[in-house]
């Protein structure tokens, strides 16, 4: 069958009955969640990516694009009229006023996209999805899934692997982490945690473990 995902792509995915299980899956920023998603992906889930949800609600022109111009001025808006996310980074990730701010326009309109698209994977029968979200737990979405999957590393490691991956400065991924939950709220609330402090393989075999173990529960 052919489904649209969150990204609006048309894509082929495997039915595994009539019961459909929802992951919310969440870490820190750097902690591997969209390997894991992929991995995930690559064994028959369908995953609903909520920052490129927020992607597709804060096109130009948009409600939330509006309130977010209107928030934060011209200058995040780049040459395209796309917001700039790096330049609106560095301004809600250093003020917890204006990152509550943003969440207030984001949050309720992201949750409406993905609540939609879970509804229209569940009409096809899509047998399992995951929500990779970053801020699932801050957001209140927990009552959203099934289950709440976290990727966490430590936090040299993030901060190591954001140079090497992005070039992200040292201060510039402290702030991001800081301005999130810490690993150990995140893990008190997780039905399964995943350690992301190793190779890629050794994290496929825990994927892979992982996901015969939620087969057998389904």
């Amino acid at each position: 069958m052919t489904i649209i995902r969150g990204d609006s792509r048309l894509i082929w995915i495997p039915v595994y009955g009539d019961e459909m299980k929802i992951i919310g899956l969440t870490g820190g920023f750097g902690s591997s969640k969209s390997t894991v998603a992929k991995l995930l992906a690559e064994l028959g889930a369908v995953v609903i990516d909520a920052d490129k949800v927020g992607h597709e609600v804060l096109r130009p022109g948009t409600e939330a694009w509006r309130a977010v111009v209107g928030a934060f001025g011209q200058a995040i808006i780049s040459t395209d009229g796309t917001i700039d996310r790096r330049k609106l980074g560095k301004i809600v990730f250093r003020s917890p006023d204006a990152r509550a701010r943003l969440n207030q326009i984001m949050h309720p309109r992201i949750y409406e996209r993905v609540k939609a698209l879970i509804e229209e994977y569940e009409r096809v029968g899509a047998g399992i999805v995951v929500i990779e979200a970053p801020l699932l737990l801050e957001a209140g979405w927990k009552s959203m899934v099934d289950e709440v999957w976290v990727t966490s590393a430590p936090q040299a490691t993030v901060i190591s692997r954001l140079k090497e991956q992005k070039g992200t400065p040292e201060s510039e991924s402290l702030a991001r982490i800081h301005a999130q939950l810490s690993d150990e709220e995140r893990i008190s609330q997780a039905d399964v945690v995943i350690y992301t402090d190793c190779t890629l393989d050794e994290l496929k075999d825990r994927v892979v473990e992982l996901w015969g173990e939620l087969r057998s529960r389904i």
